[in-house]
C-alpha cells in the first residue's frame, strides 16, 4: 500500500469513527437497543437457555387463511377448530361473513369451514362421540350511547287470558296509555296462558297470574322526543275484542341509551372427521356470552348469556341430550354473570370459582361456591382475595384432577374497570371445609391470563393486560409456570405477542401449547388510536421439550378404554415413566375453559408394555376423547396417543 493510499485509508477511518460517536451520542439508546436485541435473540436461542425456559414461535399463516379468532378448541383428529364468526366486526356482521377454519398443526395445513350463523360469543364443550356441541352466537351487535338514533328497549307482554297463548307478530305496535308515544316489536313474542291459582286446603279460586313474554321493541322515528322516562302501560294495537282486553305491555324507560348485544338460541354440533357443521335443535333461550358444562351423564348444562333482547338471561337454565338431540329447562332458576366458570365435582355437584368474562349485575351471581343443580341449594365458599375483580379471572382444575384443587388466576373489576389483580387463589374441594387461600403473586394485576395445563402436572400462565381491553398498552409480555408441587411460579421466556379480550391457549398432542386472538381497545399508550383484532397464532414449546432426553415412544394399544378398564401401550422407554396422565381436550374462550383436565392413571410396566387403567368415576373421567401422555421422571412427556372413553 503507498503513502497516498495508507492516508486516505486513515482518514476513511477517522471519519467513519467521528460519525459512530457522533450517532452514538445522538442516538445512543438506539445502539443500545440494537446490540440488546442482538444479544437477547442470542440468547434466547442457546439450548441451555431454551431447556431452562422454553421457546416462543409465530406460526406463518397465510394472508387468506387469517381472521379473528374467539374461540378454539382441540379435536380428536388432532386438529385445531378455529371460529371467528363475524369476529367482533360489524361490517362482516352486516355482509353476514362467518369465518371458520380448521388448523393441522403438524402439516400445516388450514381449511375454510362454510360458517351457518353468527358464532362470534357463542359456547362450547367436547361431547363424548368427540364432537364439539356450540350454541349460542350474535344476533345484533351492540349500539354505544351516541349511536342509537331510535328510543327502544324491553317490553313484557302480559297475557291474562287462562284458557288461550297468544301470539304477536313482529311489527306489533305498543302505545302508552300515559304517555301516548308508539314503539314496534323487532320479532315474534309467544305469550303463554295465565296461570289460574288455587287455595290448596279450600279449593277457592284467587284469580289468576298472567303469562307473560318480552321482546324488543323501538320508537317509529328518531330522535330523542319519542324517547320515555318512566314505566306506562301499552295497549296493543290490532287486537280486538277478548284479547284486546286479555294482552297488554309494560315497559320501564324507552329510551336512546347503550344498546348490549343480542343471543341467538341456534345450537350446532361440529364434527371433526367430516369438519362440518351440523345443526340440532336450538336452544330453550336465546344466548350470547353462555358457558357449557358437561355433567356426569354425558348431557350438557347451557347457563347464562344475554338474550335475544340483550338482557341477562334470567336464571333459566336448560340441559342437552346429546342422545336426543333437545334441550329441556332445569327446575330450578339461579343467575350467573356471563361465561360464570363453572365445572363438575366428583360428587355430582358444580363448583363456581367466581370468575366470569363480564355481563351481569355487580351484586348477583358473583360469589364463588358449590350448586347442587337438582336441589338448587348454593353453599358459598369464603377466603377468596380481591373478591371484587373476578372479571375476566382464569380458573384452572390443578393437575391431577383427583386432588379437586382449583386455582383462579388475576382477574379484574367490574365492567371496563381499570382494577386488576395480581393474585392466585386456591381452594381444595375436599378439605372438610373448603377455603380459599393466596398462592404466589404475580408480578402485575392481570386481566385475561391465559393457563393451560401441562404433562408434567405443571400449568402455564402467560399473557394478558394491566388495564380492560390491553388500554394504555398495558399488555404482559411474560409467561410462568407454576409447579403445583412446590406451589411456585418460575418466569420463563417472554411470549412475542401481547394477548388480552379475545385471547385463548391450547395444549397441543405433542406437548406444545398454541395462543390465538387478542382484542385491544386501542392500539397506543394513549388511548387514541383504534386496537388491531391480533390474527397470528404463536406456538410456545415448553422447557421439557429441549431436555438431554428425547420423548419417550408411546405407540400401539387400544383407541377405546371402558371407565374402570385398562389398556396396554407399547413403548421401549416404559421402564422410566414416572406418571401417566390423561388430558381432556380444550375448547377455549374469553378466559375460559372448562374442557381441560388431567387425570391421573394407574399404571404398570413389563419389559416394552404400558398398562393403564381408567378411573371408574364419571366425573372425574366425563366420556370423550382424550389425550394420553406417558412422562418420564424428569418430566418429558410423549406424543399423546388419542383414547376413547365411552
Amino acid at each position: 500500500m503507498n503513502d497516498r493510499a495508507g492516508r486516505r485509508r486513515a482518514r476513511r477511518m477517522a471519519i467513519g469513527t467521528a460519525v459512530v460517536l457522533a450517532l452514538a451520542g445522538m442516538n445512543g439508546p438506539w445502539l443500545y437497543r440494537f446490540g440488546s436485541e442482538k444479544y437477547h435473540q442470542y440468547k434466547i436461542d442457546k439450548q441451555e437457555y431454551k431447556a431452562e425456559n422454553g421457546r416462543w414461535e409465530i406460526v406463518d399463516f397465510p394472508e387468506k387463511y387469517r381472521q379473528n379468532t374467539i374461540h378454539a378448541a382441540l379435536l380428536h383428529t388432532g386438529k385445531v377448530l378455529l371460529v371467528a364468526g363475524s369476529g367482533n366486526d360489524q361490517d362482516n356482521f352486516d355482509a353476514k361473513q362467518y369465518d371458520t377454519r380448521v388448523w393441522d398443526p403438524v402439516k400445516g395445513t388450514v381449511k375454510k369451514v362454510p360458517t351457518p350463523t353468527d358464532l362470534f360469543c357463542t359456547g362450547h364443550t367436547q361431547l363424548a362421540n368427540g364432537n364439539l356441541l356450540i350454541a349460542g352466537g350474535t344476533k345484533r351487535y351492540e349500539k354505544l350511547k351516541g349511536d342509537v338514533t331510535k328510543a327502544g328497549g324491553l317490553m313484557v307482554v302480559h297475557n291474562e287470558n287462562p284458557d288461550e297463548p297468544i301470539t304477536l307478530p313482529a311489527g306489533t305496535r305498543f302505545t302508552g296509555k300515559e304517555n301516548g308515544k308508539t314503539f314496534v316489536s323487532k320479532d315474534p313474542v309467544l305469550v303463554p296462558r295465565a296461570k289460574k291459582n288455587f287455595d290448596k286446603e279450600t279449593g277457592e279460586f284467587l284469580g289468576n297470574t298472567p303469562g307473560y313474554g318480552r321482546t324488543y321493541v323501538e320508537a317509529q322515528k328518531e330522535g330523542a322526543k319519542h324517547q320515555t322516562g318512566t314505566q306506562d302501560n301499552y295497549t296493543v294495537q290490532g287486537l280486538s275484542g277478548e284479547d284486546a282486553r286479555n294482552t297488554y305491555g309494560i315497559a320501564e324507560k324507552l329510551a336512546l341509551d347503550k344498546k348490549d348485544f343480542q343471543g341467538i338460541d341456534d345450537a350446532f354440533e361440529f364434527d371433526p372427521v367430516a369438519e362440518k357443521y351440523i345443526k340440532v335443535d336450538p336452544m330453550k333461550e336465546a344466548r350470547w356470552y353462555p358457558t357449557l358444562t358437561t355433567l356426569s351423564d354425558g348431557k350438557i348444562l347451557s347457563v347464562s348469556g344475554l338474550d335475544d333482547i340483550g338482557q341477562l338471561v334470567p336464571g333459566k337454565n336448560e340441559i342437552y341430550d346429546p342422545e336426543t338431540k333437545k334441550w329441556t329447562y332445569t327446575d330450578k332458576v339461579r343467575q350467573f354473570p356471563t361465561y360464570p366458570a363453572l365445572f363438575l365435582m366428583q360428587n355430582d355437584k358444580i363448583f363456581y370459582s367466581g370468575a366470569n368474562a363480564g355481563y351481569g349485575p355487580d351484586d348477583v351471581g358473583r360469589d364463588p361456591g358449590i350448586w347442587d343443580v337438582e336441589t338448587n341449594k348454593f353453599t358459598k365458599v369464603p377466603g377468596m382475595s380481591d373478591a371484587d375483580m373476578l372479571e375476566t379471572a382464569n380458573t384452572v382444575l390443578l393437575p391431577p384432577a383427583q386432588d379437586e384443587k382449583y386455582m383462579v388466576i388475576g382477574g379484574g373489576g367490574v365492567g371496563e374497570s381499570p382494577k386488576a389483580s395480581e393474585k392466585t387463589r386456591i381452594v381444595d374441594l375436599k378439605a372438610d371445609s373448603p377455603r380459599f387461600e393466596d398462592g404466589p403473586s404475580m408480578d402485575k394485576g392481570t386481566r385475561y391470563p391465559q393457563a393451560s395445563i401441562l404433562p408434567d402436572d405443571n400449568v402455564l400462565i402467560s399473557g394478558g393486560s394491566e388495564d380492560y381491553r390491553g388500554r394504555g398498552d398495558s399488555d404482559i409480555l411474560e409467561a410462568r409456570i407454576y409447579d403445583t408441587a412446590k406451589n411456585e411460579l418460575r418466569r420463563v421466556a417472554d411470549p412475542l405477542v401481547g394477548r388480552n379480550y379475545h385471547a385463548g391457549s391450547i395444549l397441543l398432542p405433542d406437548g406444545r401449547l398454541m395462543f390465538f386472538g387478542s382484542d385491544p381497545l386501542y392500539g397506543d399508550k394513549a388511548n387514541t388510536k383504534p386496537g388491531e383484532f391480533e390474527q397470528r397464532i404463536e406456538i410456545y414449546t415448553p422447557p421439557y421439550l429441549y431436555g438431554e432426553n428425547p420423548q419417550p415412544e408411546l405407540a400401539g394399544g387400544p383407541q377405546t378404554i371402558e371407565h374402570g378398564e385398562s389398556g396396554t401401550f407399547t413403548s421401549k422407554d416404559a421402564a422410566s415413566i414416572e406418571k401417566v396422565r390423561l388430558i381432556r381436550p380444550s375448547a377455549s374462550t374469553h378466559v375460559t375453559d372448562i374442557d381441560q383436565r388431567s387425570v391421573a392413571l394407574d399404571f404398570e410396566t413389563d419389559g416394552d408394555k404400558l398398562t393403564v387403567t381408567v378411573p371408574e368415576s364419571r366425573n372425574v373421567v366425563q366420556a370423550g376423547w382424550y389425550m394420553l401422555f406417558a412422562v418420564t421422571a424428569d418430566g418429558t412427556p410423549s406424543k399423546a396417543q388419542w383414547v376413547q372413553v365411552p
